[in-house]
């Protein structure tokens, strides 16, 4: 396989995550980080840091917005749940175990 259609599936399978976590938004950020120890905002920072490995500007509230569909303070808004005792018990062990978010 050639980079470039390397780039293309990678791209089209990033694309699809985002579908799938935003088909999902029952999923939240906290049970994300719980599990699998990085959350829609990582993936904010990721996106951020591949722009300026590129040299492209862009601020992280925007690369947040490419992830979540819209503003990140619009999206909470709609979609984030207070988190429970028994989510924020187990983020913090996990915080305790791995170190937290990437």
């Amino acid at each position: 396989m050639d980079s470039n259609t390397q780039t293309e599936i990678e791209a089209a399978t990033f694309r699809r995550l985002l579908k799938h976590l935003d088909d999902n938004k029952d999923v939240q950020n906290i049970d994300l980080m719980i599990l699998a120890d990085f959350c829609r905002n990582c993936l904010g920072k990721w996106y951020k840091a591949a722009a300026d490995d590129k040299g492209v500007e862009i601020d992280f509230e925007e690369a947040r917005a490419r992830i979540y569909g819209m503003p990140y303070s619009q999206w909470k808004e709609k979609y984030q749940a207070k988190a429970t005792p028994e989510q924020l018990a187990a983020y913090d062990a996990r915080q305790a175990q791995k170190g937290g978010c990437s």
